[in-house]
């Protein structure tokens, strides 16, 4: 009998409600991976210069084996310009993409994104502090942009925190709520300093960071993404299972043997930090972290297991591809990575809820 009640136990945790229509994840992200990497080949090769693609990797293969750099221009616009702005985007791209999901299964709402919990509002207002007020150092993209983003993101994830938990528990209504009210009167102050900038300079750089920029990239700036993101799928990628049965309620998770307040607490902190690393080194960014989940959603299934990485690779090339458009649409000036997202986002998002709305009538 106990063999019986273990065995269902394991399958129920394992399952999801879209596993029927779920797709084999395995050559799915096979072909996400190659066309990522083909996605990065172009975003370096393609710009106000081109360079062949053999000469891409060329330049590449010879940094990463240290061999001594060949003389000319293309050498430094491949390896110190475009190589970190591509793998920036690869990297926000993947980070949106699994913070979606997890904040998704966290407050067991499919609409649910980052911005929902004011994450990404502390950070703005971090963002706009220093470039309006002059905080901390490295101009208007630089790393005193950065730190004074991540640090308003932290203290918005401490004070959501403190007050979703007044009253004990970590319910998930409480927590949107939370964070909708937080992230408002956060986007308030933003919008205050917004208004007092100096000079023209000064509110286009605002303007241009708040709806999403990744011309900062450096290597310096790849650095702390590079470990976080893949920390996180790790870490979400570990905890699959816990996720699949959050989204079948809070008792059926427990009955499960999921501890479902210490998980909603651990994801609820990783997602945050995930959150303030993305925003603080590309902005915001709108409408990746909405869609990609569903979309993927639809291709191989709700079960985490598969939907985590396919999610990740997803995001990666949806925004290299992005940033290849935003770099290349128009001659005179750069478009932020924002607008475009939301051109393309929103009506994929309709079209996507709108094929879900459909099979499950």
């Amino acid at each position: 009998m106990s063999s019986r009640s273990s065995s269902r136990r394991t399958s129920t945790t394992d399952a999801s409600p879209d596993d029927a229509r779920g797709l084999p994840a395995g050559p799915l992200a096979l072909v996400l991976a190659v066309a990522l990497l083909a996605a990065l080949t172009a975003a370096v090769a393609w710009g106000s210069t081109s360079i062949p693609p053999g000469e891409v990797w060329g330049v590449v293969w010879r940094r990463l084996s240290g061999e001594a750099p060949r003389p000319g221009t293309n050498d430094l616009i491949v390896w110190q310009l475009r190589v970190p702005r591509a793998v920036l985007a690869a990297l926000v791209g993947a980070g949106l993409g699994l913070v979606g999901t997890a904040v998704q299964a966290l407050v067991r709402n499919p609409l649910a994104d980052p911005y929902l919990l004011g994450i990404s509002n502390g950070a703005s207002l971090g963002a706009v502090a220093s470039i309006v007020l002059g905080l901390g150092a490295g101009g208007a993209l630089g790393l005193g942009l950065s730190g004074a983003a991540f640090a308003g993101a932290l203290a918005t994830f401490a004070l959501v925190w403190a007050v979703a938990r007044r009253g004990g528990g970590f319910a998930p209504l409480r927590l949107v709520l939370a964070g909708v009210a937080i992230g408002q009167f956060l986007s308030g102050f933003t919008s205050y300093l917004v208004l007092r900038a100096g000079d023209e300079q000064q509110t286009h750089s605002v303007l241009f960071w708040l709806m999403g920029s990744l011309s900062g990239a450096s290597w310096p700036l790849v650095a702390v993404p590079a470990v976080v993101v893949p920390a996180a799928l790790l870490w979400l990628q570990a905890r699959a299972r816990g996720l699949n049965a959050l989204l079948m309620g809070d008792e059926t998770a427990a009955g499960l043997g999921v501890h479902v307040t210490r998980l909603r607490r651990e994801l609820f902190t990783v997602t945050s930090v995930l959150t303030g690393v993305l925003v603080a080194v590309s902005g915001a960014i709108a409408f990746v972290a909405l869609m990609v989940p569903h979309a993927c959603r639809l291709v191989v299934g709700g079960d985490h297991r598969r939907l985590l990485p396919v999610s990740a690779l997803f995001g990666a090339l949806l925004l290299v591809v992005v940033d290849i458009v935003c770099r290349t649409a128009m001659d005179s000036q750069e478009l932020p990575v924002g607008v475009v997202t939301s051109l393309i986002g929103a009506p994929a998002l309709l079209y996507l809820l709108n094929r879900r709305l459909g099979s499950d009538s």
